[in-house]
């Protein structure tokens, strides 16, 4: 997915501190059940590294394995299990309201850990942002 794509590159603006925020998220409102966007979702998470996960019916995500250099950034910042490699996740998660559907886009790096839960690791881009808000416009949403 080409927003995906972008993850590797965002190693550099992902901070090196251990303290780890709240996963942001993006967010839009659709009338009817955004169906097409799901779809779209779905087809494109088809690369050699990448794995697409229907969670249930409202939670969709596409985790994909990061290059040699991410990767090993992420285990020894994070404190990851060099057995589990790190991934990039983008999940969307849609919930039906009076307004019709609100869908949530979360992107993150999951680093897994040897003992515990593993570290979400959030992504925060201003081009992110804007890339998966026109994604939401063009696919007849409305971010929120």
């Amino acid at each position: 997915m080409k927003v995906l794509r972008l993850f590797p590159v965002l190693t550099l603006i992902v901070a090196c501190t251990q303290q780890i925020a709240p996963t942001p998220t993006k967010s839009a409102q659709f009338e009817t059940y955004p169906e097409r966007l799901f779809t779209t979702f779905e087809t494109e998470c088809d690369g050699l590294a990448e794995q697409f996960e229907k969670i249930g019916n409202r939670v969709f995500e596409c985790q994909e394995l990061l290059p040699p250099e991410t990767t090993a950034f992420l285990i020894l910042n994070y404190d990851g299990y060099p057995l589990d490699l790190p991934k990039s996740v983008m999940r969307m998660t849609s919930t039906k309201n009076a307004s019709g559907y609100r869908v949530d886009a979360e992107l993150y790096f999951n680093v897994p850990q040897k003992k515990g839960p593993a570290v979400k690791v959030p992504v925060e881009s201003k081009a992110l942002d804007a890339a998966i808000g026109a994604l939401f416009q063009r696919m007849g949403g409305t971010p929120t």
